[in-house]
């Protein structure tokens, strides 16, 4: 598959957005040193190769009320391809999972959900995640204080940067990856161990 490389126009211009998307091109081409022209062709180009893959508002749950962050591990009764595929199907219709990832370990997924409460995490927990077919354990982790947040990737504009156009990196919502479990890969890199940084509470399928 071939390759393109990006240069630092490029990747100014998706730091640039990656701090405020809503910048008309006009703003953009001034902080990027470009006319207007040459640079909305730039960025087009960028979002055919898939770099951008969209543009989105990034809210303050603080004051929509959503106010507990928990990460929550799940083990899965039996780790095959079907029970992976329904698993990642009901995860994805549930608004509160905001981050779900197949894991390395002990546990088969790590899932940041946020809520309003804790009334609302036992209701996530209880009512929806243990009830997904195939769970065999849930764990979560309350977040004390969440201490940085960022949505800015780290692009270094010092050196060009290799993509495969066809081939973007994230996930849309009407395109669900399908997961795929190695089980050689979890093997050499399951060594049994993990380290717990905040207080858990401890659930199984049937309730809290």
């Amino acid at each position: 598959m071939t390759t393109t490389a990006l240069d630092r126009i490029d990747i100014k211009i998706l730091n640039e957005l990656q701090q405020n998307a809503s910048l008309t091109n006009v703003e953009l081409a001034s902080r990027v040193n470009l006319s207007p022209s040459p640079c909305l062709a730039r960025v087009r180009t960028l979002e055919k190769l898939g770099v951008i893959d969209r543009r989105i508002a990034v809210l303050d749950p603080a004051v929509l009320g959503i106010g507990v962050i928990a990460f929550i591990q799940i083990r899965l009764e039996k780790q095959v391809q079907l029970s992976l595929e329904n698993f990642t199907r009901s995860i994805d219709r549930l608004s509160q999972v905001m981050e779900c990832y197949l894991m390395t370990g002990d546990s088969d997924y790590l899932l940041r959900v946020m809520v309003s409460d804790v009334d609302a995490l036992e209701d996530l927990i209880v009512n929806k995640l243990s009830r997904i077919p195939g769970v065999a354990s849930i764990r979560s982790n309350l977040a004390l204080k969440r201490i940085s947040h960022k949505t800015v990737l780290p692009i270094d504009s010092n050196r060009p940067v290799q993509i495969r156009p066809g081939n973007p990196g994230s996930r849309r919502a009407d395109r669900p990856a399908k997961p795929h479990y190695d089980a050689t890969l979890q093997a050499h890199l399951d060594d049994g161990r993990s380290i717990e940084t905040s207080r858990a509470l401890d659930h199984n399928a049937a309730g809290l």
